[in-house]
């Protein structure tokens, strides 16, 4: 470790520094630091660091890490202005936050901090942190829809509220999307499936809404081209305050059609919200919508329980791959040892293998039967196109009608509308 105080003839220059009150009360950032830096990186107090900030030294910095804790955010003023100074040099800001709440966490994020980091640092954490912060700037879509300049809210007539009334007078089914592993393609998923649904009837269809759960990096704002609202956060703050009205409020509807509740606007801890907090969104969704479908995070969390409960059908997506096969392996594992209903489970393996493709048909069936699962759904590979639809905002649907990926989504909503209209008949 280098101090920054000392850095006359350095041999390569600081790249990046800790701030925070003491940086020993943070022990295991020193040494990810030093695994990921070497030498090339320095620490400083609160006090240092506004001070160095101003200096030329300062301009060798990619990022600065600020370390805090639940005693420093009794003041956040120093803190806050640090972050203001590293923007104005156009220096990266990586927050590490140990016990931090997250009133005081979403207040420093929003300053423009680039990235979040709980502490104790979970493994490899810091070292996606820094490789998301030196990732180059993605370059703008040469689209018209996307190199526009953004158009007012109420400007844009598939992104109003819902204008129906909160009348409490349905009883929605909850279908969860869950990815068993990173890029599985969960998020998709659930924004076609819950656009399908909501299509699904010309006349008199079911009323659909589609949440995100995942508060870090919920990508359904981005597929459907929405913005992400305050008002969502200042519900996840304080659901025992909100009523069906505020939360219909703090949605948008895609096309007049699809109702959804986007992730917030800034990074934030999946544990933001309790398990009642989760109980209470769920409730007042299926008082007001005929089918909820929820985009988990792939992370399994404190509140993992409570949608697993309140799921009618809770969708596993996975891949032929063992990433997959192995974290199926453990979830299943970890839900039979505190008896949870695993039979809820319902796996749809993406990017399944062609009809013609014997050997890959093979592999699902081995697959299965080493995990003693069914396979209920298989998805065909949807290519490129799917990708195109994600970056344009629209469904599979609304893009190209005849991607043989959102063919067998279709099958899917229309089996799931089916048995849903044939059980409330029967319950006449």
């Amino acid at each position: 470790m280098t101090s920054v105080t000392n850095l006359h003839p350095e041999p390569a220059p600081i790249v990046a520094c800790t701030i925070s009150r003491d940086v020993q009360n943070f022990d295991l950032l020193i040494d990810d630091m030093e695994i990921e830096l070497g030498e090339s990186w320095g620490d400083l107090s609160f006090k240092d660091a506004a001070i160095f900030l101003e200096q030329p030294e300062a301009s060798t910095l990619e990022f600065v890490a600020i370390a805090v804790d639940s005693e420093d955010t009794v003041n956040v003023a120093p803190i806050t202005d640090l972050i203001k100074q590293a923007k104005l040099k156009d220096i990266k800001v990586m927050l590490i936050a140990h016990e931090v709440s997250p009133v005081a966490l979403h207040q420093l994020l929003r300053l423009g901090a680039d990235d979040f980091v709980p502490y104790p640092l979970p493994e490899g954490a810091l070292h996606d942190a820094i490789a998301r912060l030196r990732e180059p700037p993605t370059a703008a879509e040469p689209e018209p829809a996307r190199a526009a300049a953004p158009q007012a809210e109420d400007d844009r007539p598939q992104q109003r509220s819902p204008t129906f009334k909160a009348k409490g007078d349905r009883e929605g089914v909850v279908l969860p999307v869950h990815g068993m592993s990173g890029g599985v393609g969960a998020s998709t998923f659930a924004c076609n499936l819950a656009w399908e649904l909501a299509t699904i009837a010309k006349t008199d269809g079911p009323r659909v809404c589609l949440l995100d759960f995942d508060f870090q990096f919920g990508a359904i704002s981005t597929n459907l081209d929405l913005p992400r609202r305050e008002a969502v956060f200042e519900i996840l703050q304080d659901t025992a305050s909100a009523d069906s009205e505020s939360f219909l409020k703090s949605m948008l509807t895609f096309n007049d059609k699809l109702h959804v509740f986007t992730a917030p606007p800034d990074m934030l801890p999946l544990d933001i919200v309790a398990g009642e907090d989760i109980d209470r969104l769920i409730e007042m969704a299926q008082q007001n919508f005929d089918f909820v479908v929820i985009d988990m995070p792939s992370t399994i969390v404190s509140w993992t329980e409570t949608v697993l409960n309140r799921a009618h059908v809770y969708f596993a997506l996975m891949e032929l791959d063992l990433r997959s096969a192995q974290n199926v392996l453990r979830l299943v594992r970890a839900l039979k040892a505190e008896a949870l209903p695993a039979e809820k489970l319902r796996y749809v393996l993406n990017r399944a293998p062609k009809f013609t493709d014997l050997s890959g048909k093979s592999r699902v069936k081995r697959m299965a039967e080493s995990l003693d699962i069914d396979i209920e759904v298989q998805l065909p590979d949807g290519g490129p196109q799917v990708t195109q639809a994600n970056d344009h905002g629209l469904p599979l649907a609304e893009s190209n009608v005849k991607n043989p990926m959102r063919k067998e989504i279709q099958k899917l909503a229309k089996s799931l509308y089916d048995l849903n209209k044939s059980e409330a008949a029967a319950h006449k």
